[in-house]
């Protein structure tokens, strides 16, 4: 098992997890103001058919999906810097050991280490979805 992490590593994590929570909370500032621009409501009021209606729909469709997304790891990276202030960050919240530097270096808001994630993602995956 790998060691706990010093306080200069938690420190290094805790200012890339803010940096990287910086710059999603841009894009999803500036998606959201894309998404209200009027490019897009001038091709829906160019829309004279389904298929066109269609990609007006998918445009708007996958605009949502990033910021969706985006969302999603701003939740991932608050958690990590509440573990962070916690003192249980790099700990596995499953058995408890520490999560490798390796590991965390790949995924900072890893909250398992790898053997109790893929264990986690065994026994939670969904019918019909694959699991990364």
């Amino acid at each position: 098992m790998s060691e706990t992490l010093t306080p200069e590593q938690r420190r290094e994590f805790k200012q890339r997890l803010e940096a990287r929570r910086a710059t999603l909370l841009e894009a999803v500032r500036g998606e959201l103001l894309q998404s209200d621009d009027e490019r897009y409501l001038d091709l829906a009021g160019r829309v004279h058919d389904v298929a066109d209606q269609g990609a007006a729909d998918l445009l708007v469709d996958l605009n949502l999906a990033s910021i969706d997304q985006h969302i999603e790891e701003i939740r991932d990276i608050e958690a990590a810097l509440l573990r962070i202030s916690e003192q249980s960050y790099g700990i596995c919240e499953d058995c408890g050991a520490a999560i490798p530097l390796q590991r965390l270096d790949a995924y900072p808001t890893a909250r398992r280490c790898l053997v109790c994630q893929e264990a986690y993602e065994r026994t939670h995956a969904q019918k019909g979805q694959t699991q990364i």
